[in-house]
């Protein structure tokens, strides 16, 4: 069974290389979808996983790469859209 998130990440998190490790550690587990920023300075993340990989990565973006500084990270389940990969997304 596969999970849909919408995955907010607040703090400082862009120009810390965020996108690019989101990237590497959701190839790393499977995880399909998206990263990009937004414009108020968020990360927005559409994740899909089966629900124990899904969790081991909201894990990792509590965290982030070294040199961010998570201050919140907020979910919400969403549609399935079937990504067959995970992408950065650059505006």
């Amino acid at each position: 069974m596969i999970k849909h998130l919408n995955i907010t990440v607040q703090g400082k998190v862009q120009g810390v290389s965020y996108r690019a490790t989101t990237k590497a550690v959701a190839d790393q587990l499977g995880v399909r979808g998206l990263v990009r920023n937004e414009p108020n300075g968020d990360v927005f993340i559409e994740a899909e996983a089966e629900p124990m990989l899904m969790d081991m990565f909201v894990e990792w973006c509590n965290e982030g790469p070294d040199p961010a500084r998570v201050t919140l990270v907020t979910t919400e389940e969403g549609e399935i859209k079937n990504y067959r990969n995970f992408e950065v997304v650059k505006k």
